[in-house]
């Protein structure tokens, strides 16, 4: 979504992706075949944990600024296969930061985590908030991902900008991740499993908000504050060009309110399974985006009612043909 969008303004995109087999690999083909369409797209397929490949794209493309959504993502998966997070997450990420250093890169765009807030129950979330409490290896992953971001950012004078996204949903989205979860068992007649016995409250995101945020940020480079003070530190923005922000609805739903409206959508009621707290989980996330509606004049306008019913949309007509 986040390509088509800068090939719609008419930029030149460079794709990469492993295509793992971590989700159904339909689906990532899928969205690839959306995008060779555009003329000016280009896709190559590496590994950004491969550090040779890497540094060899950095060298033969001419690239300007990166969006770096790649990722070994989800929670309970870091549980039980830790080390592909520090390969993709760690590695991978440093592969990327050494590209734009030494190839003068005008802007590098990465997606942190709201689940760096971990064991934080200050609602909202700011990125004033120490984020030293993780409570999964990727969310701890993510959290580095910041703090490398910044070292490079003080070292090289690399501007970089840390997106820390919050429960992103809609067309095309993870398998893995519960809208197309709940949706898939629903339309089945199956039980949905429903954790913390549906009592989260998550800050639900359309991906198109997603997309115009980042781009809006591509857009501008990030710069040093001024005014950035060590005896009262801004932990979102530094003496370097170097930015992070939250990005979501500031709008946060209960589970369970989440889960009617897919059932409005779908046209069938769901049939729960309760379940306690899975390790790694949080209660509640709840995004303060004031920075950002500030700096970017970002506005998440995107009804959860709308924003569903878009997902169903697509869920049923592509996403069902495809597994």
């Amino acid at each position: 979504m986040q390509a088509i969008r800068l090939l719609e303004r008419g930029d030149h995109v460079i794709g990469i992706d492993n295509l793992n087999d971590y989700y159904d690999v339909n689906l990532k083909l899928a969205r690839l075949a959306r995008l060779q369409s555009y003329p000016h797209f280009k896709f190559l397929k590496l590994d950004i944990a491969d550090r040779q490949a890497m540094a060899d794209l950095f060298a033969t493309e001419n690239l300007q600024r990166v969006v770096h959504l790649a990722a070994q993502a989800g929670v309970r998966y870091s549980i039980t296969n830790p080390h592909a997070y520090i390969e993709s997450n760690i590695v991978g990420f440093l592969n990327i930061l050494e590209g734009c250093r030494h190839h003068n890169l005008e802007h590098l765009v990465y997606a942190s985590s709201s689940s760096v807030y971990g064991a934080n129950t200050r609602m909202p979330f700011s990125v004033q908030d120490s984020v030293d409490h993780p409570v999964s290896l990727y969310a701890a992953s993510k959290k580095a991902n910041e703090l490398m971001a910044h070292t490079y950012s003080h070292l090289y004078k690399l501007p970089t900008t840390g997106l820390r996204f919050f429960t992103v949903y809609g067309p095309w989205g993870r398998p893995d991740m519960s809208p197309m979860l709940f949706a898939r068992n629903i339309m089945q007649g199956k039980a949905i499993d429903v954790f913390n016995y549906g009592n989260h409250r998550r800050d639900f995101t359309y991906i198109d908000d997603i997309v115009t945020g980042v781009t809006k940020v591509l857009d501008k480079p990030a710069e040093a504050n001024s005014d950035w003070s060590s005896e009262n530190p801004d932990s979102g923005s530094s003496t370097a060009p170097y930015r992070v922000y939250n990005i979501g609805s500031n709008n946060p739903v209960h589970l369970l309110d989440f889960i009617g409206a897919l059932e409005d959508s779908l046209g069938k009621k769901s049939i729960k399974n309760l379940l306690p707290m899975q390790p790694g989980d949080v209660p509640d996330t709840y995004a303060d985006v004031s920075d950002l509606m500030a700096e970017f004049d970002y506005k998440p306008d995107t009804s959860l009612q709308l924003g569903i019913a878009a997902f169903v949309d697509w869920y049923k007509e592509i996403a069902t043909k495809l597994t």
